[in-house]
């Protein structure tokens, strides 16, 4: 791996500010001051600013997503949830499964691009499970509708089948195995339905533990690492 890559994904640098650091003289490898870039590291000792840089590896986190921040790696439009994580671990992280600003829930964030390609394709058929609120009272009638496939606006098929759970008047619990764009809106406005509130549950057998507060996140398991 060079040089520049192996500080911008071990540290809070980015590929250009690791640039600028290693020009001016800030970065050791194996005691030796090192200015360029493309310079391949394997087991040496890599040193910035007199601190020894280890290498992360692969990250695997859980987040509950608050209302207000962007499924995005940039602040592009409002804060990104990357900023709910440590500073050190950023790097190299990307969202697996986004949401929209407005929706809350979970979210799976990894640097590792194999294990998020198998979260989000569309092969793997991963089920998410999503809390709706609505503003028209719910018809039961809606569960047949929702199982059969929902025609979205601007798409040429119907979605596929969806699990429906009423629990009142206005709340729903939703099972859908896509990631169609704002699918679940799009859904509920077919069926002349406003959402007024959405939350991710889950996604696949991941769910947001109890102790796991909005705007908090976790590293997740062995064990739930190994469900994709």
């Amino acid at each position: 791996m060079r040089l520049d890559r192996f500080l911008s994904e071990n540290t809070e640098l980015s590929r250009k500010t690791a640039k600028h650091a290693l020009h001016r003289g800030d970065v050791l490898v194996d005691g030796q001051e090192v200015k360029k870039g493309d310079l391949q590291i394997k087991n040496q000792q890599v040193t910035l600013n007199g601190k020894i840089v280890s290498e992360i590896g692969d990250l695997y986190f859980k987040l509950h997503k608050p209302a207000g921040y962007v499924c995005s790696t940039v602040d592009d439009d409002g804060e990104s949830v990357l900023n709910l994580i440590e500073p050190a671990l950023r790097s190299g992280l990307h969202i697996a499964g986004r949401l929209d600003k407005d929706t809350t829930g979970l979210v799976l964030l990894t640097n590792d691009g194999q294990w998020s390609h198998r979260v989000t394709s569309p092969r793997h058929d991963c089920e998410k499970v999503y809390l709706v609120t609505v503003m028209e009272a719910l018809d039961q009638d809606l569960i047949a509708t929702f199982e059969q496939g929902i025609q979205l606006n601007n798409e040429a098929g119907l979605t596929k089948p969806a699990r429906l759970q009423i629990i009142d008047s206005t709340h729903a619990r939703l099972t859908i195995s896509e990631g169609k764009y704002h699918q679940v809106k799009r859904m509920f406005a077919a069926v002349d339905n406003h959402v007024v509130a959405l939350h991710r549950e889950s996604i696949g057998d991941i769910s947001i533990p109890s102790e796991l507060t909005s705007g908090q996140a976790q590293r997740l398991t062995d064990k739930e690492i190994a469900l994709f």
